[in-house]
């Protein structure tokens, strides 16, 4: 709410107002009980001898055609806005009843000893659509001598090219959010005067070019043209060079270096489409000089999301590295196989498991791998030992009846895919052969229980279990 200080013209016309209504028969209007008596005036504006309804309209109407905004901008250029462009008026209070009551309750006096003059304050409203509109075609907004206001900033990425600082332009554009919400508020307060430039409303430089922290980003930046960052896979290594590099950064305006991290991430998947190997088909020569393509999931692995983010935080850096990526599963050798001189073998076509450690056999067993018949096999595949165990009963699916397929108890339990594992098996009386096709286990490897209890001190978690027919 706000008191509306109307201008001169006001005055002229509450005196007018006011001889008119003396030379009209003021006798009339004094025992008018629904008018206001002689003289009656509220903010300055004579509304003697009208009614409330006629008072009220008289001092919208008297605000809506005289109010106008001038706006001072930079040069002392002026604009205006005018209240019947953007549906200015105001909103009375229901005071005007009550001064019309207080004067026929006390005698409706009037003349030159008696003051009748009354302040209302009075809201001042407007349809913000159209003064958005009158602000958006103001010459200081869309005016086509405009400068835009820029902060000094590094140059982009071009080939062959050092990064650069580009100086700061001083404008004269105006920061539109800042212009709408004051002259908003002026118009609101009935102000009849606004400094754009009092009120902070141009755009304005916040970045020079001699800016500490720019020229410290434009050095790291040019920096990075010189860097490498290089990845070792055992014997082999790839190179991100500083072009590269360098077609990938941005200068922000925090003062960091900004990394495009989908191109980040596409240079990180490229590496693991070349070096990971879990899931992916390897050769490997059985205890019988066979080769056998085999898959699985023991191997190689990066961890895409943790490389990303390790390699935009290098970068940002602008110093060269070697590095060996983050990995979210991890081998045994970079340099030869994956599962390297030490691992488990199971031969299933000659039922037979033989452990080798730093490429030197150290032990094997018959076995008896899954029941063929009853679509048991024992599926191929790299594996990893998950963890070993003593003293396990092994259980088979739950029935109907609340028992289960099988109950088993193994001295030594050395899983290695999910329920499948290497165990003893004291009930059975031999190994090996061809008993799996038709009496063969429910996926595991059967052992003989003294070869089971050597093989649980050979083997550890980790140790890769290659499974082949």
């Amino acid at each position: 709410m706000k008191n509306w200080t109307r201008s001169g013209k006001a005055v002229v016309f509450a005196a007018v107002t006011a001889i008119m209504t003396a030379v009209s028969g003021v006798t009339a209007f004094a025992e008018d009980e629904t008018a206001f008596v002689v003289g009656t005036q509220v903010n300055g504006i004579g509304i003697g001898g009208m009614t409330v309804e006629q008072a009220k309209a008289q001092i919208e109407s008297f605000y809506a055609g005289n109010y106008t905004l001038t706006l001072i901008e930079q040069g002392g250029k002026e604009e205006e806005i005018k209240g019947n462009e953007i549906g200015f008026k105001v909103s009375l209070p229901e005071g005007l009843q009550g001064i019309l009551d207080e004067q026929n309750a006390s005698g409706r006096n009037f003349g030159p000893s008696v003051d009748n003059s009354h302040t209302m304050t009075m809201e001042n409203v407007y349809d913000q659509a159209l003064l958005d509109q009158a602000i958006d075609g103001l010459s200081a907004v869309s005016g086509s001598d405009i400068v835009m206001t820029a902060n000094a900033y590094v140059t982009s990425y071009e080939e062959g090219q050092p990064f650069r600082i580009v100086e700061e332009v001083y404008g004269n554009n105006l920061d539109l959010d800042k212009t709408r919400a004051a002259i908003r508020q002026a118009v609101a307060a009935g102000q009849e005067e606004l400094n754009l430039e009092q009120a902070g409303c141009y755009a304005a430089v916040t970045v020079t070019a001699d800016n500490e922290a720019l020229k410290a980003q434009c050095a790291v930046m040019n920096q990075c043209r010189e860097m490498e960052v290089t990845y070792v896979f055992g014997n082999d290594t790839r190179v991100l060079d500083g072009e590269t590099i360098c077609s990938w950064i941005t200068s922000q305006a925090d003062g960091t270096i900004g990394v495009d991290q989908n191109k980040a991430a596409a240079f990180v998947s490229e590496l693991a489409a070349a070096y990971d190997t879990a899931g992916t088909e390897r050769t490997f020569m059985t205890a019988s000089n066979t080769a056998v393509t085999l898959t699985g999931p023991y191997g190689w692995k990066i961890d895409q999301a943790a490389e990303t983010a390790a390699l935009v935080g290098i970068i940002q850096t602008g110093q060269s590295q070697t590095r060996e990526p983050v990995y979210s599963q991890s081998a045994a050798s970079r340099t030869e196989s994956d599962w390297g001189g030490t691992y488990v073998e199971v031969d299933m076509g000659n039922q037979h498991v033989y452990m080798v450690k730093d490429h030197t056999l150290v032990w094997d067993a018959p076995c008896v791998t899954g029941n063929v018949s009853k679509n048991y096999t024992t599926p191929e595949g790299i594996y990893s030992l998950a963890y070993k165990q003593k003293d396990r009963i092994l259980r088979g699916a739950k029935q109907a009846d609340g028992t289960y397929e099988y109950e088993s108890h193994v001295d030594y339990w050395m899983p290695f895919n999910g329920g499948i594992g290497l165990h003893d098996a004291d009930w059975r009386s031999s190994f090996g052969g061809s008993i799996y096709k038709t009496n063969g286990s429910h996926g595991c490897i059967n052992l003989p229980p003294d070869k089971a209890a050597a093989l649980y001190d050979l083997i550890d978690k980790g140790t890769p279990v290659i499974c082949h027919n």
